[in-house]
Order: C-alpha cells, then sequence, then structure tokens
C-alpha cells in the first residue's frame, strides 16, 4: 500500500537505469474513416478490424467481454475514446529498430483498412468530423471520463475524441538526470509544438490553427505546462506535485469510481469512503500518474507528449530529435534553455498553436530555435553513432525535419495548401 511521500519518490527512483541500457519507446494514434461516407469508424467496424489483424499474430484484450485492445509481445494496440488506435510499442534500443516497429504496423494496418474500405487519417485533429458525430466504444473509463473532464476543460470531450498525438518514452540515469531531461523537455514545448504541427483542418475548414491539436489540449482538464515544471523538479517535488493533483477516477475490481472530490493524497491517508477506506496500490498510483495530461509526465521514465501525429515520413522524426538531444547532447541544450525566462516559454506556448514558426521566444522566432536544435540534436546522434545494416546512423531520420525548417513550412501549411486546392476530402487521408 501506498500511505506515504517517500513510497512515491521510491517509485520514480525504480525508473533509474544505466545509460547504456537506456530505450526508447513510442506511441503513435492513427484516425481511420469509412471509405463510403467519410465517418469515423464504429465499434462494430473496430471489431472486425482487429479480427483481422489476429492474421499477423495479434492477441485480443478483454474488458468484460468486450474486446478493447491487441497485444504482440510486448506491443499493444489500444482503443482512444473515439475508435482512434494507438500503437504503444516495446522499449527499442534506437530509432532505426523503433521506425522499423512502425513501418510494420503500418503494413499491416493498411492490409487490413484496404481489405474493409478503410482510410488512415494522420493529424493532430480530425479534419472531418463534429464531435457529436463521432461513435464511442465500451471501455467503462471513458463513460466517467466524458461525463467528468468538460468540468475542468471547455475542450476536453474534443481531446479525448478528435486528437491523435505521438509519444515519446525515454529513460533517465539518476535523479540529476531527470532534473536535466525534464527541464529540457518542458523549455522546448513551443518548439516542438511548431515544429510538429499538423492539425490545421477542422470540420473542412481552415481552422486558423497550426496545431488546433495543441490549442485544445491547452483548454483541456488535467493539461497544460505548469509553472512549476520550469523549476528544477526533483522526484520529490514531483510527488508534491502527483499527491495535490485531483484524482481522475478510482478502479475497483471492474468498476470505475469518480474521483473528482479527491486528491491523490486523500486516497492515500484513507478518505474515500466509497472504496471502504481503503489505500492505493501501486497500481492505483500508475492509474493517477497517468491520467495526469500535462504536455510532459513522469512515471517510471520521462513522457513527452506534444507532438501533432503526422504522416509516416515524419513518424520517426520527432522521436530522432529528441535523442540527439536527450540521449546524445544533453548538456549543449540544457546549456541554453536553463537561462529562459518561464513567463516567455508559457507566453511562446499560448501563441505557438497559432502563430507557429513565427512565434517569438527570448528575442527569436521559433524557426531559429528549431533550426538551432536541430543542429544539436544532429550532433547528438552523430555521437551515438547507432548505425543500420547499410551504414547509415540516425541522422537519417532528422531529413523530414531539416525540410520543414528550409522551407519554412510546417506539415500543416502542406496539409492546408493540400486540400484547399481542390477541397477534396481524400487529400486529408494517407496515401
Amino acid at each position: 500500500m501506498i500511505n506515504s511521500k517517500e513510497q512515491i519518490i521510491k517509485y520514480f527512483n525504480s525508473g533509474i537505469k544505466n545509460e547504456k541500457n537506456f530505450k526508447i519507446g513510442i506511441e503513435h494514434e492513427k484516425f481511420l474513416f469509412n471509405n463510403a461516407d467519410n465517418k469515423r469508424i464504429d465499434y462494430l467496424k473496430i471489431k472486425e478490424m482487429f479480427s483481422a489483424l489476429f492474421e499477423f499474430g495479434w492477441n485480443p484484450i478483454f474488458e468484460k467481454k468486450d474486446v478493447i485492445g491487441l497485444n504482440k509481445g510486448d506491443k499493444n494496440i489500444t482503443l482512444e475514446p473515439g475508435n482512434q488506435l494507438e500503437l504503444s510499442g516495446e522499449k527499442l534500443n534506437n530509432i532505426h529498430e523503433a521506425c522499423a516497429e512502425s513501418h510494420d504496423y503500418l503494413f499491416e494496418l493498411k492490409q487490413v483498412t484496404k481489405k474493409l474500405n478503410l482510410s488512415i487519417v494522420s493529424a493532430g485533429f480530425d479534419p472531418i468530423s463534429k464531435l457529436n458525430e463521432i461513435p464511442n466504444n465500451p471501455k467503462e473509463r471513458y463513460k466517467l471520463m466524458s461525463k467528468d473532464m468538460p468540468l475542468g476543460g471547455k475542450l476536453s470531450l474534443d481531446m479525448m475524441y478528435r486528437t491523435c498525438g505521438t509519444q515519446l518514452n525515454l529513460d533517465y540515469s539518476s535523479e540529476k538526470d531527470f532534473i536535466k531531461k525534464f527541464k529540457v523537455v518542458n523549455s522546448i514545448v513551443p518548439i516542438s509544438i511548431a515544429l510538429f504541427a499538423n492539425s490545421s483542418i477542422v470540420e473542412k475548414k481552415k481552422s486558423k490553427y497550426l496545431s488546433y491539436r495543441s490549442k485544445v489540449w491547452q483548454n483541456t482538464s488535467r493539461g497544460g505546462l505548469p509553472k512549476l515544471f520550469f523549476e528544477e523538479i526533483d522526484f520529490e517535488k514531483y510527488a508534491d506535485f502527483v499527491m495535490n493533483f485531483p484524482i481522475l477516477f478510482i478502479q475497483e475490481k471492474e468498476k470505475y469510481i469518480s474521483g473528482k472530490k479527491y486528491s491523490f493524497s486523500d486516497f492515500m491517508n484513507g478518505k474515500i469512503s466509497e472504496i471502504s477506506n481503503r489505500l492505493p496500490t501501486e497500481y492505483d498510483l500508475s492509474n493517477h500518474l497517468g491520467t495526469i495530461f500535462t504536455e510532459n509526465r513522469l512515471k517510471k521514465y520521462i513522457e513527452l507528449r506534444s507532438m501533432d501525429t503526422c504522416g509516416w515520413d515524419c513518424l520517426c522524426a520527432g522521436p530522432a530529435f529528441y535523442i540527439g538531444m536527450l540521449y546524445g547532447n544533453l548538456d549543449e541544450i540544457y546549456d541554453i534553455v536553463s537561462k529562459w525566462d518561464k513567463n516567455k516559454i508559457i507566453n511562446a506556448y499560448i501563441e505557438s498553436p497559432q502563430k507557429g514558426f513565427n512565434t517569438q521566444l527570448m528575442g527569436k522566432d521559433l524557426l531559429y530555435w528549431a533550426s538551432t536544435f536541430l543542429d544539436i540534436s544532429q550532433k547528438g546522434l552523430e555521437k551515438r553513432d547507432v548505425l543500420n545494416k547499410n551504414k547509415k546512423n540516425e541522422t537519417i531520420f532528422l531529413n523530414h525535419l531539416k525540410k520543414l525548417v528550409n522551407n519554412k513550412k510546417t506539415n500543416a501549411d502542406h496539409m492546408i495548401n493540400k486540400f484547399y486546392k481542390n477541397r477534396d476530402l481524400n487529400e486529408l487521408y494517407d496515401k
């Protein structure tokens, strides 16, 4: 049972790894549409998809009698609230392996979508559907979340049903290493938003945002970029943050109970009568940590969550960008961001979904900072010097981002141009 702050700190300490054992975990979400009517797929179609994926060695995951996901080895396909599909990949050694995993998954997904007359959309926000048009699914927690989340953020349901992101999970070698990495990843969120902006179309119109997904997440319950995160956050400070954070839900056997009246410290002090005042287990702590929807968060590893989903040509670029900096060149980037003013970072964070590369931060625009950090990342990947079978290192995965920076155009700009030439919805689908 968890009844002290020290136990939470111990939980974070248990994530410490030797640098040579650092892993990379990638999670990415996709929208799926029926070609016949350009509508998002419902749960019946999801079940058909899952059955078709069994042929590729995937096994069903059930909640009660309902299939709600798939598993293969250490990989999972999970079902998001609006039937977005998320691949949670294995913990891998380098970007070559992580990219190969994503492309294997793409191959399987494309076989199945072709067979069922479906299309994939790789964007940060659903470019077609209205919120009330999106089907749900039988996952129990989503019923409770759909009811409670809007109370704390006006766009929370949009986040649940109409967004897709790419997430990167990274390790730390000590508490000091965590402090540095967490400072960096929070400081560069505005750059990440601009560089990976890919959600400019909403309900078949220009949204006036390059990353409407980021705008939504800034107006989502339990989300955002707390000022606290710009301090030198150690495990104790993060444990305090977690303990004082409201609970979203408590899982009691197969039931989900709203936690909106309680903080996690209430749970630790046995104050929740609805569950007979029991104390939280490590599983309850894990659930709580996974329902804090900030741009970055700590579990037994660091989760980076500020990237829009993008097409397969750019999917490997985000992880490569961060790995080059955080695993290959941490000190150089830390020296830069540690001098930044947190209020200016937060201002850039608020403006970057709309202004993209034109957002100002510390007297420079985000295009300048994206270019600077790409160079730092490149040096880090060169230093890592992890080669594929063709003797190429991980810098090959930065090429997509270099093109964006050189052309001063985001994925979102390209999507606007492509779609607005002829307003053909097929332009929004992955080719």
